[in-house]
């Protein structure tokens, strides 16, 4: 397959300048890297035709050899000579791959040399009843976390000192590793990217300029909050590195387990023990809710699963202007440990059944005629 021009592929200009040239690659590389798509199996050849493309047309001698000759001119095998690659070219390239190759693998760039970092963020699991989920609360959480040292006030050093600049990396918190023709970036192993080393630290926090304490905060629970909502309390996190801001505390609702109700976003259900004889003869039954009691009438002949809706009386979420429902789903419960008059009653209740079964328990009868049919019967 014959090789695309080198300017369509990075979609320049011929007379593009190199920082032209350095801002399309690095463009196309960060899309195409394989390691930002590993499903695409195009991808990977994307990339090197990019690499190749800038490669040579940041090389000047190449670049010249390439709008003379096209890839004839960079073709060793093509006998024009001019494929060898010059530090220049290679400087170039380095450079630009250095940053694509930071911005990949999340390595922080610009920050550095002031040695000022956020905090980090914090989460807290806070366990919720329902009610409280529903209704909403105000509690008070205690949490470790790291504060600013206020002996050294977040510098690590003794007071009376200050941290000296870094003479590895000369205050910039980075240092530049070549590896073959690459020229990559990473953070100064002596300052750990700050910028400065403490030579004299604080005896409080022994250089850190943080020390780990506890804190106790009031938090406001909004009404309507479910599991696994997360309430954002800013600043509230760990103290920054030199005087850096503060992380952010994330509350996560965790809802404990309700003796009564399991909800479903914003309904509620509940599972409604009636007696054999309510279902069959019906009745009303008092059923609770989070606002206190309502009252259901049960039909006669009422079966085991069915489902008695009561409108907005379930939760209304954080987002949501009206309340969901509140969802009795109705168990017929056997009796158990029977006197002997009741069972007397039960079985002279059976025999009447057995006159008409198909009339007194049409699902059973039913059943039967079922089986009977597939055993061919």
């Amino acid at each position: 397959m014959s090789k695309r021009d080198y300017y369509t592929v990075l979609g320049v200009e011929r007379g593009a300048s190199e920082d032209d040239l350095k801002k399309a690659y690095r463009k196309l590389a960060m899309k195409h890297h394989p390691d930002r798509n590993p499903e695409d199996k195009g991808a990977e050849a994307k990339f090197k035709e990019a690499k190749e493309a800038y490669e040579v047309l940041t090389d000047a001698r190449k670049r010249a050899a390439y709008d003379q000759f096209g890839h004839a001119g960079v073709d060793p095998s093509a006998g024009f000579g001019g494929a060898g690659a010059g530090a220049q070219g290679f400087g170039g390239f380095a450079d630009a791959f250095g940053d694509i190759f930071g911005e990949i693998f999340g390595q922080q760039r610009g920050g550095r040399g002031n040695g000022v970092f956020r905090g980090a963020d914090l989460r807290y699991n806070l366990e919720l009843s329902l009610e409280d989920a529903a209704r909403g609360a105000e509690v008070k959480i205690r949490i470790p976390a790291m504060e600013q040292c206020e002996t050294c006030h977040g510098t690590g050093a003794k007071p009376g000192t200050q941290p000296k600049q870094c003479g590895t990396c000369h205050g910039r918190g980075e240092v530049r590793v070549s590896q073959g023709f690459f020229s990559i970036q990473q953070t100064c192993p002596t300052c750990h990217g700050q910028g400065k080393v403490v030579s004299d630290p604080c005896a409080a926090c022994n250089g850190a300029g943080r020390v780990k304490k506890s804190k106790t905060l009031s938090v406001k629970i909004p009404a309507g909050v479910d599991q696994d909502d997360r309430i954002r309390l800013t600043g509230e996190g760990e103290a920054g590195l030199n005087g850096g801001p503060h992380g952010d505390l994330y509350v996560v609702v965790n809802l404990k387990p309700h003796s009564v109700f399991q909800r479903d976003g914003a309904d509620l259900h509940c599972e409604m023990p009636i007696s054999f004889a309510t279902a069959a003869l019906g009745g009303e039954l008092e059923i609770p809710t989070l606002d206190g009691h309502a009252t259901i009438t049960i039909p006669p002949e009422t079966q085991t699963g069915q489902t008695f809706r009561l409108r907005n009386k379930g939760i209304r979420p954080v987002r949501a202007s009206a309340a969901g429902d509140l969802y009795c789903h109705v168990s017929v419960e056997t009796p158990v440990k029977l006197t002997a008059r009741q069972r007397e009653l039960l079985r002279e209740f059976e025999s009447i059944n057995e006159e008409d079964p198909g009339k007194h328990s049409p699902r059973a009868k039913g059943w039967f005629e079922k089986v009977k049919e597939f055993f061919g019967d």
